[in-house]
């Protein structure tokens, strides 16, 4: 894993929605900011990557509140208050908001059913986000959609979809539509290595190349696809050259490091927008839970997970550098986790207290 991670290279709003509390300890760093920031030097370096003190307490809080988020999902889950399928995001932080520390306004994202954590680095309310898990309606698909589909247009935020790599095609189009209206804007798409191995990713990768399309397409390979490792599933496990048949250039990252990956986006997300057309990014990243939450994870060792959590975790690195360099302090954090913590708490009480949806909600929404 090690050497994989250090060839870093390279919808309408819910009813009630309200904007998320106030973020007295850590206030989030505009859009501007992000690309302002982006030459800061700080203490903290990594192989000529570098994080102002604003853009560590970002990362950290915005990783903090999907790890959080994730754990009252689970805890939900296990009271029976969600049904049907959730897959935790527990471990994987760094990637979603590395890459949307790198976006600008407008650009676009897609993603499977591990959708949780990218909604919430989208910014869409943890309350709606939340009440759709528990299928009440106010939440984002207004109850009916649950854990794998919601949406949000006005948080260019396209799914959550069940289907494995169908979001794949969908982005896509996405890329297609950003071209022909010449809008300047950017689709990341984001799939699975097991999806990786879907038909469609390469009828998709063909036609984002052959005409150029703005899209940056980004392999979470958390190293098991469902129960089996991608070693197993992979004939060729450098996900990152899955493009090259295509000649579309791709680079794997270490997606534990918000750093690599707020860099390795810059670059892709930078050679779409100028029109060079698609780039791949293999985030090399690992979940601590099961693919489901009905899965065991019996298929690999304890001692396994325990040692990525206490190597690779994204949040304690972030952490670990906040301390040395002096940007916070011990107590400053804890403030800043209770914070989180309120917020998550909030979300759980409307979501456990909101009113499910009126049986006229089934035929409303209906493609005729």
């Amino acid at each position: 894993m090690g050497n994989v991670m250090a060839a870093s290279a390279a919808k309408a709003a819910p009813k009630g929605e309200t904007a998320r509390a106030t973020k007295t300890a850590t206030p989030k760093p505009q859009r501007a900011s992000k690309t302002a920031g982006r030459d800061k030097a700080s203490a903290a370096t990594s192989g000529g990557l570098s994080f102002s003190k604003e853009q560590e307490l970002h990362a950290h809080r915005e990783m903090l509140l999907i790890r959080r988020f994730e754990e009252k999902a689970g805890q939900l889950y296990g009271m029976g208050l969600i049904g049907g399928f959730c897959h935790l995001y527990i471990g994987q932080e760094a990637v979603v908001i590395g890459m949307q520390m790198a976006v600008e306004p407008g650009d676009q994202v897609i993603t499977g059913y591990r959708d949780h954590g990218h909604m919430l680095a989208c910014e869409m309310d943890p309350k709606g986000v939340m009440a759709e898990l528990t299928g009440r309606r106010g939440g984002y698909s207004k109850g009916k959609g649950g854990s794998m589909h919601m949406f949000s247009v006005e948080k260019q935020f396209y799914g959550g979809h069940g289907i494995v790599g169908a979001q794949v095609s969908l982005g896509t189009g996405l890329a297609f539509a950003n071209k022909y209206k010449k809008n300047g804007k950017v689709s990341l798409v984001y799939f699975g290595d097991g999806a990786s191995n879907q038909g469609q990713v390469y009828e998709s990768f063909n036609m984002a190349k052959l005409w150029k399309l703005p899209v940056v397409y980004v392999i979470e390979n958390n190293k098991y696809g469902m129960g089996t490792s991608v070693e197993r599933a992979s004939s060729n496990t450098n996900l990152s050259q899955r493009g090259a048949s295509f000649d579309i250039p791709g680079e794997q990252v270490d997606g534990m490091d918000v750093r690599a990956v707020k860099a390795a986006g810059d670059r892709a997300i930078a050679h779409a927008r100028g029109g060079e057309g698609p780039y791949i990014l293999e985030m090399v990243t690992y979940r601590y839970r099961g693919h489901s939450m009905s899965d065991p994870a019996k298929y690999r060792s304890k001692d396994e997970v325990q040692k990525m959590r206490e190597t690779h975790d994204p949040i304690e690195q972030v952490r670990a550098r906040l301390i040395k360099d002096g940007h916070a302090s011990e107590d400053e954090l804890k403030a800043v986790d209770k914070e989180v913590r309120d917020i998550v708490n909030a979300a759980a009480e409307f979501a456990t207290n909101d009113a499910e949806p009126d049986p006229s909600e089934l035929w409303t929404d209906i493609l005729r």
